[in-house]
């Protein structure tokens, strides 16, 4: 990726010039969010918002760690044959093993403590909080992705969702049993900057290697990391339900299957601070499901906090009129919406 931009600011520059490169120009790669795109988003989004119901759910009938490694061999058998379907190139050269690796231990802490943070805490608050990731995608896009950029409005967007956020998790303080719930918060709000930064560092690398390489290396690895985990720290018996099944299958399946797929794809076509920025309508979605499916009755902070959230969502998709939009000729190296 990085070549591609250096190769077009090599173009711009004058024939003969020594001088320094004209300004960088955006990343052509990416362009911001279009109206199919940005519902698209919302869908899988949504979708998202029902991981941690379905997390929850399926924690009454297996300890976190074991239900973490069933649901990463479901996301693998789903993610090979995406891969087999696409003709996917799945060899690892001697370049990519360091990143995959690195991918692969921020995918295993995240979704353990992710897992773990469901446990003591509540679906509705692991939804809210896991949604950081999307504040710190756009913080950390503004450095690590070229072109995109953390304008005000935006900043004002993001720190808008982000007191709403505050809100919603203050709700915490007021529950029964607020101990548990304040442990199950931090570790939800950890797991959401490690998703963040692994989204960003996942942005990074799709230019040079395959989304469901990437994906599949990462589903191997967590398989046999939580499999040795599991059988460390969890050695109690499990029941196998159809509950359990349900929730494996919306995990591994729609999740670390459809899910996964889709938001890097999106990422690789689009800025991902703007494809994340409409994540973080997954609170208010989230507790919605929560209360329909599991019966979690919220509350009027939780109702606050999601007003704020949505405002702030919607500021942080706006655009400085400073920034041309990209010529047709440029933006059809982006490769269309979802080239799935």
């Amino acid at each position: 990726m990085s070549s591609n931009v250096a190769d077009q600011r090599d173009a711009a520059s004058p024939p003969g010039q020594t001088g320094p490169p004209s300004p960088p120009t955006i990343d052509l790669r990416r362009r911001p969010l279009d109206l199919k795109a940005g519902v698209f988003v919302f869908f899988v989004s949504t979708l998202w918002s029902g991981n941690s119901i379905a997390i929850k759910a399926g924690l009454d009938y297996a300890p976190a760690l074991r239900l973490g490694w069933m649901r990463f061999v479901v996301g693998s058998i789903v993610i090979l044959i995406w891969a087999l379907y696409t003709g996917a190139d799945l060899r690892i050269r001697r370049s990519e093993w360091r990143p995959l690796i690195s991918l692969s231990v921020f995918l295993a802490v995240q979704i353990m403590l992710m897992n773990l943070g469901i446990k003591y805490s509540t679906a509705g608050h692991a939804t809210v909080l896991i949604v950081t990731s999307s504040i710190w995608v756009a913080v950390l896009s503004h450095y690590f992705i070229p072109g995109d950029r953390l304008e005000p409005i935006r900043l004002a967007g993001i720190m808008i969702a982000y007191l709403g956020i505050i809100v919603l998790s203050a709700d915490s303080l007021r529950a029964p049993g607020g101990e548990n719930m304040i442990l199950g918060d931090i570790l939800s709000a950890i797991s959401g900057f490690l998703l963040g930064a692994r989204l960003v560092y996942s942005a990074r690398l799709l230019a040079s290697i395959d989304p469901a390489k990437m994906l599949l290396f990462q589903a191997g690895i967590g398989s046999v990391a939580f499999v040795i985990i599991s059988a460390i720290f969890e050695p109690n018996p499990w029941l196998w339900t159809w509950e359990l099944a349900a929730s494996l299958v919306y995990q591994g399946v729609v999740i670390a299957g459809f899910g996964f797929l889709s938001m890097m794809l999106m990422h690789k076509h689009f800025f991902p601070s703007r494809v994340s920025a409409i994540s973080l309508t997954q609170p208010v979605t989230g507790i919605l499901l929560a209360w329909l499916i599991l019966d979690e009755d919220p509350t009027s902070l939780l109702w606050i906090g999601g007003v704020l959230v949505m405002g702030g969502a919607l500021l942080a998709q706006k655009r400085a009129s400073s920034i041309a939009p990209m010529p047709s000729s440029e933006k059809s190296s982006t490769g269309g919406v979802v080239q799935a």
